[in-house]
């Protein structure tokens, strides 16, 4: 390129200047052009460099998660899928199902829920559609129980008034008090419809019914992006903008630690701020306009790390590994807690885990201990694919009978739904 264009360049400007331009003149012209023109190839060459550099990254992670070999291992000859595994069904039944379930692919997720549930509510069957949730209170709009594709969930009723005076607030004894402590987490499920503007869902960091304002910045969640204050981020891969023409439900995530915020949308990082102003005290979650659902809202105290963990207690205690109601499919937001324990495991060579599946007391007990082995085994082979070596692994279950708390509550039955990472 520099060899055409450079003599081109030079030839113009030599018959459209005066003669009496002094030579000294051409000469920094022609030194200018040599420069652009070479500014323009290393350019050139440095983006097809970064993107060899990428691909080869993205193969290398790949392997990391176990997505190729897995891919074998749960295909046969012709391509279809092995079928061999037994879970449970919703009336307690057994009943097989393909092992070859949607592929986990948050490889980079690096959320982690807090160890002790503090409030958890996704409404219970016993609630009937159309009453007001009995875990929440009202700040100001509406809300009632209905149920999308089977499944109960939160509805708010609201038109397009200001989002930032309505909302709902948990139903608590000590609402009036700072119920959250100096490191928590939250999650959620929000539902946003294919091709429709404007569907967002606001949280603020107290219960605008009953505590006083505090300085934290509002949180408003859109179909691909996340806004705090003056941060704001798109989802990798898609337009900024709240519309998607497919939509469906996304999976939020909060991680507060003594004044340090990170937001979550799916599997990517959306918001680090390193110095959040205020004091959390509680929350308010708000939807707006048409089709706002919500469901599978936790609110969880922060804990130890991982690795403190075994040295004092021989074991980890992890409630953040999640699975589809009364099966050991593991949902993808699980992938922050596993890849915790596999990059520790990966450090520590010489750490070996029993992985242990544990239920809550409702359901048979029977199927509550069949249950629990099959979840021990589900992750338990998850870290097997990522690279884990099956010699360092075992697994086992023990249904309801090993309860750390009690099983008359929604935040109980939630802590004793957990896995456990025994060293041997």
């Amino acid at each position: 390129m520099k060899r055409y264009l450079i003599p081109l360049f030079f030839t113009f400007f030599v018959f459209a200047i005066p003669q009496n331009v002094e030579a000294q003149f051409l000469k920094k012209l022609q030194k200018h052009v040599e420069d652009k023109v070479e500014n323009e190839i290393d350019r050139r060459v440095k983006r097809r460099a970064d993107k060899a550099v990428d691909d080869n990254l993205d193969k290398v992670e790949d392997a990391i998660d176990g997505k190729n070999e897995k891919n074998k291992e749960n295909s046969n000859n012709d391509g279809t899928s092995k079928s061999n595994s037994k879970t449970v069904s919703n009336n307690n039944e057994l009943e097989t199902e393909k092992p070859n379930t949607p592929t986990v692919n948050w490889s980079r997720f690096d959320f982690v829920p807090g160890d002790k549930v503090i409030f958890e509510d996704s409404p219970g069957r016993m609630e009937e559609n159309g009453e007001f949730p009995s875990r929440w209170d009202l700040f100001e709009g509406g809300a009632e129980v209905a149920e999308v594709d089977g499944e109960p969930v939160i509805m708010f009723i609201a038109d397009a008034g200001n989002m930032h005076r309505k909302g709902i607030v948990p139903y608590l004894k000590n609402s009036k008090e700072d119920y959250l402590p100096e490191v928590f987490t939250i999650e959620f499920d929000a539902y946003y419809p294919p091709k429709v503007y404007n569907n967002r869902y606001y949280l603020t960091f107290y219960d605008r019914k009953n505590q006083k304002r505090v300085g934290m910045p509002q949180i408003e969640f859109n179909v691909n992006s996340v806004e705090a204050g003056s941060s704001e981020s798109t989802y990798k891969g898609k337009n900024k903008g709240n519309w998607d023409d497919v939509g469906g439900w996304r999976h939020f995530s909060i991680a507060y630690t003594k004044g340090k915020l990170k937001v979550y949308l799916d599997d990517q990082r959306m918001i680090n701020i390193p110095h959040a102003e205020g004091n959390p005290t509680g929350i308010t979650i708000a939807g707006a306009f048409k089709d706002s659902f919500i469901k599978n809202i936790r609110i969880a105290k922060g804990g130890v790390k991982y690795y403190d963990r075994v040295l004092s207690e021989g074991k980890i205690i992890v409630n953040g590994i999640r699975f589809d109601v009364n099966k050991a499919t593991i949902k993808p937001e699980s992938m922050g807690a596993i890849n915790k324990i596999y990059q520790l495991m990966s450090k520590q060579s010489d750490l070996n885990f029993s992985v242990e599946g544990h239920t809550d007391a409702d359901g048979n007990d029977e199927n509550n201990m069949k249950l629990s082995k099959a979840r021990g085994k589900a992750v338990m082979e998850k870290l097997i694919a990522m690279g884990i070596s099956s010699n360092r692994l075992k697994y086992n279950g023990f249904g309801e009978s090993k309860p750390i708390d009690n099983n008359s509550t929604p935040e109980g039955k939630a802590n004793n739904r957990r896995v456990e990472f025994v060293k041997f």
